[in-house]
């Protein structure tokens, strides 16, 4: 099952970024807004509003006050409250302790509509009193209130203003905030993991044949590096485990070679039998495993001894090889050449044991009887039998190691793998098939580097002469 991929580091670092900067502009709006410095909790022009709602004319024409609720409020609220109030003609009425300077401006200032007195950056004046002055209108004509006395906004207007101070000044902050987001994060996102597609390309190259690679960490930022790192440490870590595995199997295989001979040399003595002639396969399939871990071995340590060989001359030898195992399993071996006897680059001796190996799988399961055909093309090997054929889910699998069809037959589970592994050494690739008559069909194909394959007429005489 693939596994979701994550979240792309340039879309966390963006939504992180909006989260993070969208707190910090609400919480400096909120203190801005709290501290009275976007929005005034107190304001005489509210009182002036007050007041403005209130006034009204009796039946003689005098100015007089109505008891509105808001006024009344405003009355119970602030006990200092005081105004002056003047009409065009210059009747007026006023209430509470109004500083002597105000009236007298009220009285010098009848045209004027609106203006602030007292408000200074001045020190040494700050304590003087404030007021301000604002021409109205009402049902009783234009009127001048002028007041110094401060009333609190109502909750209604308290969030009004709190709504206009977020579509003022917080959303086109917003909006800016969230325009240089999208497009710096990115560009800073790319420019600091550009040293990481250097690393990405060489992490392609790594694979069991393409060992001792190392991730580069130059370029990168330091918190990546040491991941690069860390990753470079644990690849050094395989490939000293997959060395010393390797010659651990390479030591294994010679050990085993001497009591192998021996083995073979005394059942060669044995009296002729069924048995005999089955302890003779058994020893043969050890002696070709045992060889093929040699020649992996060997080949992963120095390709360059590769030289021109026949593939004709070589499938002349393996059936020869073969045929004392094949003919008294019951099989005949049949070696088809077709085309020209062009050489290829190789190792001869591992490819014949790979061969071998193929014509061994065959006479373990073609069914005991019928043809084993090996067909030798420019290039191609394919070793064919009459069995029951390898089914096509299971045509992959059985180059898997200790992988078989039946649990219970005969053999290691290693000789197609290995034969797989030495085919790729050479650069080609091994698969099974369906044969002419239903069995199996299992191809060496080493043509998918046609550097490797030469005219017969240009390797002349540096074949290798047949044993």
């Amino acid at each position: 099952m693939k596994e979701a991929a994550g979240r792309s580091l340039t879309w966390q670092l963006i939504r992180r970024l909006l989260i993070l900067q969208s707190l910090i502009l609400l919480f400096v709006l909120g203190a801005l807004f709290l501290k009275g410095d976007l929005f005034a909790f107190r304001s005489t022009d509210r009182t002036i509003e007050a007041l403005q709602h209130a006034i009204q004319r009796d039946a003689a024409g005098a100015l007089q006050l109505r008891a509105t609720a808001e006024l009344t409020a405003l009355r119970g609220t602030e006990p200092g409250l005081w105004f002056i109030i003047r009409d065009a003609r210059g009747t007026k009425i006023s209430e509470g302790p109004i500083p002597a300077i105000f009236t007298r401006i009220s009285e010098a200032l009848p045209g004027i509509g609106q203006a602030r007195f007292g408000s200074t950056v001045d020190a040494a004046a700050m304590d003087r009193p404030e007021a301000r002055m604002r021409t109205v209108y009402t049902p009783a004509g234009e009127m001048q209130i002028l007041t110094g006395t401060e009333s609190k906004a109502p909750p209604a207007i308290v969030a009004l203003g709190l709504l206009l101070v977020f579509l003022k000044v917080g959303l086109p902050i917003m909006i800016v905030i969230v325009f240089g987001i999208l497009v710096a994060t990115p560009l800073v996102v790319r420019g600091a993991v550009a040293g990481i597609a250097k690393a990405e390309k060489q992490a392609a190259l790594i694979d069991i044949g393409q060992r001792g690679v190392r991730l580069e960490t130059a370029g990168t930022p330091p918190e990546i590096a040491s991941l690069i790192s860390a990753v470079n440490e644990a690849l050094r870590r395989l490939d000293d485990g997959y060395e010393r595995h390797q010659r651990f199997l390479a030591d294994a295989a010679h050990e085993l070679r001497t009591p192998i001979a021996i083995l073979g040399t005394r059942i060669a003595a044995l009296p002729p039998t069924p048995e005999r002639v089955q302890l003779i396969a058994d020893v043969a399939r050890l002696t070709t495993l045992t060889e093929q871990l040699l020649d992996i071995e060997r080949l992963q340590r120095d390709m360059a001894e590769f030289r021109p060989i026949s593939l004709l001359a070589l499938g002349k030898r393996a059936v020869s090889d073969m045929a004392p195992l094949a003919f008294p399993a019951g099989y005949q071996l049949d070696l088809i050449h077709e085309g020209p006897d062009d050489a290829i680059h190789g190792d001869e001796a591992a490819l014949e044991r790979a061969l071998a190996s193929l014509i061994q799988n065959a006479i373990d399961h073609g069914g005991g009887k019928g043809t084993i055909s090996i067909r030798i093309a420019p290039g191609l090997i394919d070793v064919c039998d009459d069995g029951p054929g390898v089914p096509p889910a299971e045509r992959d699998r059985i180059f898997e190691p200790f992988y078989r069809l039946k649990p219970r037959s005969s053999g290691t589970g290693l000789g197609l793998h290995l034969v797989r592994q030495i085919v790729e050494l050479h650069g080609g690739n091994v698969t099974a098939d369906t044969s002419p008559t239903g069995g199996a069909r299992l191809t060496i194909d080493l043509t998918s580097d046609r550097r490797r394959i030469l005219p017969a007429k240009q390797a002349g005489s540096t074949y290798p002469q047949p044993r």
